[in-house]
């Protein structure tokens, strides 16, 4: 529940106007071929153009919570029906906006559930630049198109477990198990973009795809929406090489020399265990 508290106009460094005293956030969820867009009401700041379901953050809201929260009043949408991908903040000295990208996990039938909005409705991505668009989200839109797909990392879920001699060989389900809740939380927590290859300049909250294979095939794993448990009935390589071949922007984490070569070869980028294992903060 919004306390309000930021609701307020401030003047930037830059001498602009904006409205939320401790910035503002807008939700940004789309598909390969649709985005949500909000027409904004005429009295409203900006008014009559198409933009963002967004608005003043509370003191202490996160972006991505201010930027829910209020695609939920303005759109009717529900949180637990998207997925947040990354955050990407312009930042104009003592006012910043943040966008928090995301995709729908669940189907989704936005619509205007308050007074500053004509209409909310998806639109074709082909048509957004021919829109009266506002004008924060016409000058940010050229950066943030190119930004989905999300990033996906690919664990080569064996190779990682057997990169240490950390006893793994002793309880190979258990060892899966604490790599799946260490890389949950991690991937949840997001990162920054200069730490995940190809992110572009956003902060970034990866899909993951978990591939286990072997005696570790049917360990017991908690859901995460945001990961994608892929239970190898036979080799976990070829399972990986299909994952990739669906998977525009895979980052594949693997130590194995044969299957870097192979999903080289079909556009990945490749970080060994080590990577993955000092972002876990192993």
């Amino acid at each position: 529940m919004s306390t309000g508290d930021g609701d307020g106009w401030v003047t930037c460094a830059l001498g602009h106007r904006h409205w939320g005293i401790y910035g503002a956030a807008g939700l940004l969820l789309r598909t390969a071929e649709q985005i949500v867009l909000q027409h904004r009401a005429p009295w409203s700041h900006h008014g009559d153009t198409w933009g963002l379901p967004g608005g003043a953050r509370d003191s202490l809201e996160s972006a991505i919570d201010a930027a829910v929260r209020e695609a939920a009043e303005e759109a009717g949408i529900d949180g637990a029906d998207v997925l947040v991908t990354g955050v990407h903040v312009v930042d104009h000295g003592g006012w910043a906006y943040a966008t928090v990208l995301a995709e729908p996990v669940a189907p989704v039938e936005p619509a205007s559930t308050s007074a500053e909005s004509i209409e909310v409705r998806w639109h074709r991505i082909a048509d957004v630049a021919d829109l009266p668009l506002h004008p924060g989200f016409a000058a940010s839109w050229p950066v943030l198109a190119p930004m989905w797909p999300a990033r996906v990392v690919i664990v080569d879920v064996a190779n990682v477990v057997g990169s240490r001699p950390d006893g793994w060989w002793s309880d190979r389900i258990g060892a899966t198990r604490r790599l799946y809740d260490d890389v949950s939380r991690w991937a949840s927590a997001g990162l920054p973009a200069d730490r995940l290859p190809g992110a572009g300049p956003a902060s970034c909250l990866p899909r993951v795809g978990f591939v286990i294979e072997g005696a570790a095939r049917d360990a017991p794993l908690r859901t995460d929406p945001r990961i994608e448990v892929v239970r190898a009935a036979g080799s976990g390589d070829d399972a990986i090489v299909d994952a990739v071949r669906r998977t525009p922007k895979a980052v594949v984490v693997t130590a194995d020399r044969q299957l870097r070569d192979r999903v080289c070869a079909l556009g990945a980028i490749v970080y060994g265990p080590r990577w993955l294992l000092d972002e876990l903060g192993r």
